[in-house]
């Protein structure tokens, strides 16, 4: 089935991938949260950071439940974070891009699944400086669960190995720089991220996300005027862009060198 098959089912998958987006948006953003704290997030109701109350459901509607409360717990006043409905519209959106971009597809589901462990992990990363292994864990399940109803097995098996070349590769050179500068220069979820996105790109667009991933992490940094950032969130960024714009980019790439 194909949501293109009619005008109707379009505009009611679409409507669902809005919902269901904001809804996962809104239950990610709760966990990066808890998980930054050391609190477990998958038991206990939601309460307000600021008084402890707990939320009850007309509190937790994603987006409508921030405007209707102009922004401030109903309990205490206190301000709610405005990353709360900017999260839940941004994955809403990018569930909506997933849907019309892969269809009603395995592809689909798979894509979003990952989506949602990049947004998870920027986050966290975000505010932890650090990525859960479990981010790491589900998207690799995801692909191995869907390898074979997308793949051929010789693809699968190029796609493993450029999660062992990236992953082994950075892992090297990240070992050399940090002794040549004495510290530090990369994090163990970066480099264990760019495994994961060689499973899920192969070795050429897997190239792509880390070429982009500095790009993007070059101009943050000069934007932020930072010395310390997460680089999580970039390689997140660049996978992103290269789930969607992934072989176009390649393609233009490759017409440049003729």
């Amino acid at each position: 089935m194909s949501i293109y098959e009619s005008q109707e089912l379009l505009i009611y998958c679409g409507a669902l991938a809005l919902v269901l987006g904001a809804c996962m948006g809104s239950f990610l953003n709760c966990m990066a949260i808890r998980m930054g704290r050391g609190e477990a997030f998958v038991k206990g109701r939601s309460r307000c950071m600021h008084c402890g109350h707990d939320l009850t459901a007309k509190d937790l509607i994603p987006v409508i439940s921030w405007i209707r409360l102009k922004g401030r717990c109903r309990y205490c006043r206190e301000k709610i974070s405005a990353r709360y409905p900017a999260v839940e519209i941004a994955f809403a959106l990018v569930s909506l891009a997933c849907l019309l971009k892969f269809d009603l597809t395995v592809l689909c589901l798979r894509n979003d699944i990952f989506l949602s462990v990049l947004l998870l992990l920027t986050l966290t990363d975000l505010d932890t400086m650090r990525i859960p292994d479990c981010c790491h864990v589900i998207a690799a399940i995801a692909w191995i669960l869907s390898a074979p109803l997308l793949m051929s097995w010789l693809e699968a098996g190029m796609h493993l190995l450029a999660a062992v070349l990236f992953g082994g590769g950075v892992l090297a050179v990240s070992l050399v720089m940090d002794k040549l500068m004495g510290r530090d220069t990369m994090g163990g979820g970066d480099i264990k991220l760019l495994a994961t996105a060689g499973l899920y790109f192969g070795i050429i667009g897997t190239l792509l996300v880390l070429v982009l991933s500095c790009v993007i992490g070059l101009i943050a940094n000069i934007a932020n005027k930072k010395k310390e950032f997460p680089f999580g969130p970039w390689i997140a960024a660049a996978s992103a862009v290269a789930l969607f714009f992934g072989q176009p980019l390649i393609n233009w790439y490759a017409g440049l060198l003729g």
